[in-house]
Formats: C-alpha cells, structure tokens, sequence
C-alpha cells in the first residue's frame, strides 16, 4: 500500500518538473476569425523571420504558438500583431509543458498564484454614479406607477442632475396627497416643497444599499466572467467601499485582460414608437422636438429609429445565453429568470403585432480623462435587432441581426457571464513578469530544500537508522503533498503556500522526534526490541494524533475565514499535517518492519 500511495503521488507530481513555455495565443475580434489558414499565415511569418518556435497549434478558435524564451515571446508578440493587424488579439500567455501522456491519465502541473506564475493585477472602481442613475431611473417609473395606482394626478415627473425627482401637480390636493404617499414610502424623502410642486430624493438608507449591492454584484459578474474565459485560478475580491481586486494568473497581456474584465456589453429591450404624429427627419434636423418618453437610437448601418425610453427588459434578467447558426444568420438564444419571463410575457401580450427592439449597450474608454485623472467613460447604444411580435413569448427567445458568428459568440460570453451592474474604473494595473514569478519559485524550493537538508541532518545524527527512515519519510511526504495539490481541482500554490511547505517539513519530523523517543525510553526500561518499537509507536500515536488535529483545526478554520493568499497557505498546511502522519507513522513503521521484522535483533540502531 504504502509503493503504490508514493507511486501514484509521484506520477501525479511529475507534471511539476516540466513547467511552462511561454507562449503567444491569437485570437480573432469581432471583425475576424480565426481559421486553419490564420494558422498557416502565422507559421509562414515565423518561417519568414527566422523566429524559433516549437508548436504552432489551432484550437477553439484561437491559435496558440510556444516558444523557447520569454525574450523570443515578446519579439514574436510584437511581429505578429504587426502583421495582422488590429482586427486580431494577440496576447502573451504561459502553456504548461506535461507531456501527452501525463495529461492523458489527468496529470497537470499545480495551479500557480499571481507572484508565482506571473499575470496582471487591477484594482477597479465602481462608477457609482452610473449606478445611482439606474437606481433614479428605476425610481422615477416606480413613483409614475406608484402616483397612478393610487389615483394622484401630476402634470409632469421628471429627474434632474442632482440625483433627484421633480414633481409637479395641478392642486395642492394632489401634492397632499403625494406627500402622504411618499411618506409611506421607505425609500424615497421629501427635499423640498412649494404649493404645486415637489422635490423628492432617494433615502439615504437606499442609496447606501444601492452602493453596496453595485459592489458585490459586479464581484460576482466580474467571477463569473473571468471563469467563463478560462482564465486559471483567478482572484476576483472586493476591497473597500467601492473597490475590486482582479488577479488574472498567466496573463502577461494587460490589454486582454481589460477587454476581458472591462467589457459592459448588456442588452436592453424597447418598444419603437410607431405613432404617426411625428416626423422623424425632422426631429433629426432640429425641425421638431423628439415627442415625451421617447429617444433616437441607430442601427448599425445608421438608420434611425424613435424608441420608447421605457426599458422592457434589461440584461440583468439573463440567466443563460447560447448561439448558433439558423437559416445562415448567426443568432443568440437567450433564456431569462422568473421575473424576467413574467415581465416579458406581460408586455408581448399586450403588444402583438408591434415591433420591438434590441438595443447593444456598451461603455468604453473615450480616451478622456476627468479633473481626477480618472477615465471617462462613454456610452455607446447600437440597434441591433428590430422584430414585430408576432405572439406572446416569455423566458425563451432568440435575438436575429447580428453581423457575424464571432459576434454572436462574444455577444452570447457576456450575456452568460453577466453584464456589470455599473462600468468599472480601472485605478491601478500592475504586471507580474514570469521572470520575477520564476525568482519566487526558486527562492521558494531552496527554502524548502534547506529546511529538508536540515531536517534530515539532524536526525541522521541523532537517531541513525531511525533517522534515515524519517528521512526517507519527509521525502515522500513533500511528494504527495506536491502529487495531491495538482489533484486538487481548486488548490493555487502561491508563496504563503510554500511557507506552508517549509512549515510542514519541520513539523513533519516532529512525529518521528516523539516515536523514537518513546522507543529509546523502553530500551532503558529493559523491554526487548521488538517490544520496544511496538510500545514505541502504540504510546506516541495519541500525543501525535492531538497535536496534529488541533494543527488542523486550525489550518480548517484559516480556509474557511481567510481570502486569497491565507486560503493558499491553509490548503497546503492542512495537506501536509494529513500526509505527514500518514508518512511518519505507516511509512517508518513499514520501514522498521522491513529491516527488523520477522527476526531476532539484540540492539537497535537508535
């Protein structure tokens, strides 16, 4: 049993010695694609430039070239975004290099953490103004039902820059009765008043859990958007009132990465406004005034459209999205929640017959900086689908008129994955390279390999023969432990981890300190040798059974309370007390039974 724990553990640790070959991963934006002969035409430029690759694979849509050096990545980086233009991501990234017939059996090197495998580190910045122009927005339609379900005429509500709601009424019964309304209302409060008017306000208790609910539901959209990308072990935390961390490990290129994290793409659905009482040509002349409630959007080929400002439904909704070709034309199918599907069967029964639009909503950076330093966002509305309904529909339904399958996929990504509540600032960016990930590696291993030379030093002088079998036994214990973390599915070995190494090594021998001991006590006491060892290992077991379980309790706790680098140190802590125990006892145990068992031995070599 014990050959083949430490054989197992050693063929699943092998992957480790293989590490990375820094890599370069092309993939196509939303106006390419990536095809077997965007392969071809990459290798012939490497050809060309007499550039030393050693694998050019295409895969998934995307095509991923390894190459020796970090030095030979960033020259090919640069020629080959060069030579394809700005139509093509080209990305720095790390491919491990287990041989085929490791990762057949399911062998894959250990998960490394940001300081050790290298990647990008942002920290961001909800936009809650944006956020609270939602909230306001909301609150204005809520109040225009509210007033209209409790029979209190107005003659206008509207919003203003100062994140309030202006509200104007055509008695003051009217604005009494308001007033009673709003007072019965939790989150709204009552600015300031005159006899046909008022001014209300979100409360400051709403405002503050609007805050807080931006935060943590970008954290969770932003998780999920980094997973669906396949982005290893990433960290995604909230820090602060406002602010988020994102750690993308193996990720060189910071570029991608924004484009990963940053994108706001979402979906909003409205009615087109049919009416003939106006003119659209001249509402875009400045002939006319655009009629009340109502707003011109653009198509992608830029034709105009008059769109209720009434959003029916936002991509919050949207809990799963998926896209495919049918007829031809590339579209997405989108499924919504339960609230979703019943507001979107609500509105398409009462509108059958009436077209419908999908608008793309989308932030991005006008390259613009604020009096802080701060990038102002822009955003950018695009009509991508305009469809009569044709019946009533409500979770299910597909989205038609999107340009190319590329598009639709990336459309569909960010739809599954989320759309952010409010867009994001990016405040600082930092780059790890994979030289300094590599310096932490190797200081890492020599502080684990000194404290095994030291560990095993001292008990070859101490103990002797029963040194040599703790000896052996710290080698296998820091084996599985390395076997085990490639195991574990969402273990990352970061620098807390490796001192979580080192601290195991020492207390490893810890088990075999109190054995021995014990074993030399019988001798004195005159018991035989066998009986000694027996004695020996039966009496330590409960001391060495209690210190470890409270060591574990511990390393239990850390994990379950701890973020990040302290979950690091706790897996790798608690993996070691388990395998430690399971090396010092069981496998010097089969040791001394190896060399002692089965014969008569006068004296022991302790």
């Amino acid at each position: 049993m014990l050959v083949g724990v430490i054989l197992v553990g050693l063929l699943y640790a092998l992957p480790n010695i293989y590490g990375e070959d820094p890599a370069i991963q092309i993939s196509g934006s939303r106006n390419a694609k990536i095809t077997v002969k965007t392969s071809e035409k990459i290798e012939k430029i490497f050809n060309e430039k007499k550039i030393p690759f050693k694998s050019i694979i295409f895969e998934n849509n995307t095509v991923l070239v390894r190459v020796a050096t970090n030095d030979i990545q960033l020259k090919a980086k640069d020629i080959i975004a060069n030579e394809l233009g700005n139509n093509y991501v080209v990305a720095l990234n790390l491919a491990p290099a287990t041989p085929l017939w490791l990762s057949f059996i399911g062998a894959e090197p250990m998960k490394l953490g940001l300081d050790l495998r290298g990647g990008v580190h942002f920290l961001m910045e909800v936009d809650m103004a944006t956020a609270l122009d939602k909230l306001l927005d909301v609150a204005t339609d809520s109040l225009r039902n509210d007033f209209g379900n409790s029979n209190i005429e107005f003659s206008s509500l509207t919003k203003n820059d100062q994140q309030q709601i202006i509200v104007s009424f055509n008695s003051v019964n009217d604005r009494n009765a308001a007033i009673a309304r709003i007072n019965g209302l939790a989150d709204y409060q009552i600015i300031s008043q005159s006899d046909k008017e008022l001014v209300i306000g979100i409360s400051e208790a709403r405002l503050q859990k609007a805050k807080t609910e931006a935060v943590a539901q970008n954290t969770t959209i932003l998780r999920n958007r980094v997973n669906q990308l396949g982005v290893s072990e990433p960290i995604v935390q909230r820090q602060g009132s406002d602010r988020i961390v994102v750690e993308l490990p193996g990720i060189q290129d910071t570029a991608l990465a924004k484009k990963i994290i940053g994108a706001t793409a979402t979906l909003e659905f409205r009615q087109v406004n049919t009416s003939n009482s106006y003119n659209l040509q001249d509402i875009l002349t400045g002939k006319a005034r655009v009629p009340y409630g109502s707003e011109v959007k653009f198509t992608a080929d830029g034709r105009p459209l008059l769109l209720y400002k009434n959003v029916v439904l936002t991509g919050d909704h949207i809990i799963d999205s998926s896209y495919q070709i049918y007829k031809g034309e590339p579209q997405v199918s989108i499924n919504l929640d339960s609230e979703g599907g019943k507001k979107m069967l609500a509105f398409t029964q009462k509108n059958i017959e009436k077209p419908m639009a999908t608008l793309f909503v989308e932030y991005k950076d006008s390259g613009k900086v604020d009096s802080e330093g701060k990038p102002i966002l822009e955003k950018q509305e695009q009509i991508i689908n305009v469809a009569t309904i044709r019946s009533a529909f409500s979770d299910r339904f597909q989205v038609t008129g999107i340009d190319n399958y590329d598009e639709a996929k990336q459309l569909s990504l960010l739809l599954r994955a989320g759309a952010l509540i409010a867009p994001i600032q990016i405040v600082e960016e930092l780059t790890i390279g994979p030289s300094m990930g590599q310096e932490n590696i190797t200081q890492g291993l020599e502080s684990c390999l000194w404290g095994l030379l030291i560990s095993v030093i001292f008990m070859l002088l101490v103990y002797r023969l029963f040194g040599v079998f703790a000896s052996l036994a710290l080698v296998a214990n820091l084996i599985l432990i390395v076997g085990v973390m490639s195991l574990l599915p969402g273990a990352t070995l970061s620098m807390p981890g490796i001192a979580g190494i080192v601290l195991t090594v020492g207390m490893a021998v810890d088990a075999n300190v109190l054995i021995n001991e014990r074993i030399k006590e019988e001798l004195r006491n005159g018991r035989g040798v066998q009986h000694a060892i027996n004695e020996g290992y039966a009496g330590a077991w409960s001391s060495i059974f209690d210190a470890n379980i409270t060591t574990l309790i511990t390393a239990i706790i850390l994990y379950a309370v701890g973020t990040g680098s302290i979950k690091g140190f706790a897996i790798t802590l608690g993996v070691g007390i388990l395998t430690s125990m399971f090396t010092s006892i069981v496998g010097t145990r089969a040791l001394a039974n190896l060399i002692y068992g089965g014969r008569r031995v006068n004296k022991l070599s302790i």
